[in-house]
């Protein structure tokens, strides 16, 4: 009896490892598995589509694709309840994932959506224009905390970020002030700004009671861990609940802290705010 039933945990074991290999969570978005291989192959940087819901979406670098399409259409971060036609601010909208994720949930969204990167925001406006959305703007501008030209460290990539220090690659962009939008009732609004989001959140903290829910990715390193409290406490106060998850795993072992030289952050967070009913 023992002997049969080992036997048959040996085949139930079998059986689950051969399910977890051939599961293909991707098939949802129209990535095969020999695609999955390929893609997690392919060098960045070079201009190409994907069929997406029946529609060529254009990318640069697909890994940072395969990473998109997995948080928000696999794992739907994004994921809420709105009014039919929702009032959205996408600040940081890379490549338009986010934009078409929204729009796919909620056709008759108006949605305003910020990317300064050049080369992004071309394969925004590409991407826009290939689903054939109405009701969304674009804006190639920086959110900030005043209309200015700032210096930006373009890298065509989900890292591109407003640069503060000595960068000779850096290029002028135009930056907008959130907050002159904030001027009405906004349903959903996504910061996802690449370590600016302190500041912002700052400037624009007595408008947020205009906001129902808001996505923060939180960019920091161990010396900002005041201005993480300090946000935090920003949110509490302007009548938010928050739920946090963590969106890059950085160490995997925090005590024993190996650093990788690519990732300029010590913290980056998925903060999901919403207000309790």
């Amino acid at each position: 009896m023992q002997n049969k039933s080992f036997g048959k945990n040996i085949l139930r074991g079998i059986r689950t490892r051969l399910g977890k290999m051939l599961n293909n969570p991707y098939r949802q978005v129209n990535i095969n598995r020999f695609q999955l291989v390929r893609y997690k192959h392919l060098a960045s940087g070079m201009p190409r589509t994907h069929r997406l819901f029946g529609r060529d979406l254009s990318f640069l670098s697909s890994t940072e694709l395969l990473h998109g399409l997995k948080e928000i259409f696999l794992d739907e971060i994004y994921k809420q309840n709105l009014p039919s036609e929702p009032y959205i601010i996408d600040c940081g909208a890379n490549i338009g994932l986010s934009v078409i994720y929204m729009k796919k949930l909620f056709p008759g969204a108006e949605i305003i959506a910020f990317e300064p990167d050049e080369q992004n925001f071309k394969l925004l406006e590409e991407n826009v224009r290939s689903f054939g959305f109405s009701g969304v703007t674009l804006k190639k501008e920086a959110v900030w905390i005043e209309n200015t030209i700032l210096k930006f460290a373009s890298e065509s990539s989900m890292s591109s970020k407003i640069e503060t220090g000595k960068n000779a690659l850096a290029v002028d962009v135009k930056a907008t002030r959130l907050k002159d939008y904030l001027n009405r009732n906004v349903d959903f609004l996504k910061i996802d700004i690449e370590g600016s989001e302190f500041m912002v959140i700052k400037d624009i903290m007595d408008c947020l009671h205009l906001v129902n829910n808001l996505f923060l990715e939180y960019h920091g390193t161990f010396v900002q861990q005041n201005e993480l409290t300090a946000l935090m406490n920003m949110i509490m106060k302007c009548g938010f609940t928050y739920y946090i998850k963590e969106a890059t795993e950085i160490y995997k072992t925090p005590f024993i802290r190996i650093k990788n030289p690519l990732i300029p952050y010590d913290v980056q967070l998925n903060i999901f705010c919403f207000r309790e009913i």
